[in-house]
């Protein structure tokens, strides 16, 4: 049975937009709502958990390697950030430079993910099943490509740039 969102799109689930942008939106909300549902036990969303492995993975990030890490604008890494900080996950460590803010796990964080890695892997393995180990590393290869066109013309652009309105959509 379709989906109220392949519904909406008035598509075949199976058929991708032709769209690059799209079809990359497509397949990574459905697989994070995969990883969401199996991570659900420990009480982290996909997001979450990644965020939480990076910072451990450094014992400490500042939001610039966070953002260079896991390649998100400031506004939602803040907001995440300040979502685990409210949840007593990771907390704020000190630095000489206060405008540089490093993030550590705490002990609940460092037992959330401890909880969540297990239920990760099931997720990992049950993907990697369906597609195969070396199509995802074709795959892999493909999409680091693509990540590494995306960054380097985004930040030959310029950066981020407000787009104005079309008169179709202003009128």
């Amino acid at each position: 049975m379709a989906s109220m969102t392949d519904r909406a799109a008035g598509q075949d689930p199976r058929r991708l937009s032709r769209c690059v942008c799209n079809t990359l939106r497509m397949v990574t909300r459905a697989v994070t709502q995969l990883y969401d549902d199996a991570l659900r036990p420990s009480g982290l969303r996909a997001t979450q958990f990644s965020i939480l492995a990076t910072v451990a993975g450094n014992d400490e990030a500042n939001l610039k390697q966070l953002e260079d890490a896991l390649v998100i604008d400031q506004t939602t890494l803040t907001r995440s950030l300040t979502l685990l900080e409210r949840d007593g996950l990771v907390e704020r460590a000190p630095h000489p430079d206060g405008r540089i803010k490093p993030m550590r796990l705490t002990a609940k964080g460092r037992r959330a993910l401890e909880i969540a890695r297990p239920l990760w892997a099931q997720a990992q393995q049950k993907v990697l099943r369906e597609i195969g180990t070396k199509a995802w590393a074709d795959a892999q290869r493909w999409l680091t490509h693509l990540l590494h066109v995306a960054v380097e013309k985004r930040r030959l652009g310029g950066g981020r740039r407000r787009a104005r309105p079309s008169r179709a959509l202003s009128s």
